[in-house]
């Protein structure tokens, strides 16, 4: 389905379906859209994750100290791009770095751990599908489950893929057939940009599940969305986080 002459919409954790003509943002939420989209209608808005947090406060200590990402990256024996994906918010450092990290930067590396643990308890989910209905009606359902979670959802493929360069997903819910393009391939795209993404398969037709074991998905649901089915399947992740509902 297309989403030409769609108003601009906002998928939020708390914050429902908006209408961004008409609607109010919640507290405290912002809007990104990237810089090359000038069309009202086709911007791509997303809130802003908690990973941001860690990232923006990486950002202005490593200006601060005046060393660029790749002076950053040679003293602490990581690739440039490595510290470019910190400072993005796609990726958080593993523990064991920042220790590191804080004694390049001269703070305390008791901030640094607080920073990732607040950035890595709201994780990311999205849902793709070419039907409105089914987004809006999928994000009550993950609202309702996942009420920590900061939701996402896209009508078209390409712009989720640039919401996970950008963010680490730690869900996405796919649906099999996208208008001209494919959901086995997205959740390959998606694999191989955060292999630690898990991948569920949403469809109304149960002879795709075969196909969908084929792509390293952990999980496969049928339409319309229920929160029993996804809390199900939440429990089968390969790659389990916290939901922050009743079965957390």
């Amino acid at each position: 389905m297309s989403s030409r002459g769609l108003p601009p919409v906002a998928f939020g954790a708390g914050g429902g379906y908006h209408d961004m003509r008409f609607k109010s943002l919640p507290v405290g939420a912002r809007l990104y859209a990237p810089p090359h989209i000038s069309s009202y209608d086709s911007i791509p808005w997303r809130f802003a994750d908690m990973n941001v947090l860690f990232a923006e406060t990486l950002r202005k200590l490593r200006t601060e100290k005046g060393i660029s990402q790749s002076q950053l990256g040679k003293q602490l024996f990581v690739n440039h791009s490595t510290v470019a994906r910190w400072e993005s918010g796609s990726r958080l450092p593993d523990a064991s770095m920042i220790p590191r990290l804080a004694s390049c930067l001269g703070v305390d590396s008791n901030t640094l751990f607080n920073l990732a643990a607040q950035s890595d308890e709201t994780p990311n989910i999205i849902i793709v599908d070419d039907s409105r209905v089914i987004l809006t009606e999928g994000l009550a359902v993950l609202e309702e489950v996942v009420p920590n979670a900061a939701v996402t959802g896209f009508i078209w493929p390409q712009e989720a893929v640039e919401y996970a360069k950008a963010n680490r997903v730690a869900l996405a819910i796919l649906d099999i057939e996208l208008g001209n393009a494919s959901g086995l391939d997205l959740c390959r795209t998606l694999l191989e940009i955060n292999p630690r993404t898990n991948v569920v398969f949403l469809t109304a037709y149960a002879d795709y599940s075969l196909d969908a074991w084929g792509t390293e998905a952990c999980g496969f649901l049928l339409k319309p969305l229920t929160p029993d089915s996804v809390r199900q399947q939440l429990k089968k992740l390969r790659y389990p986080f916290s939901t922050g509902g009743p079965d957390t």
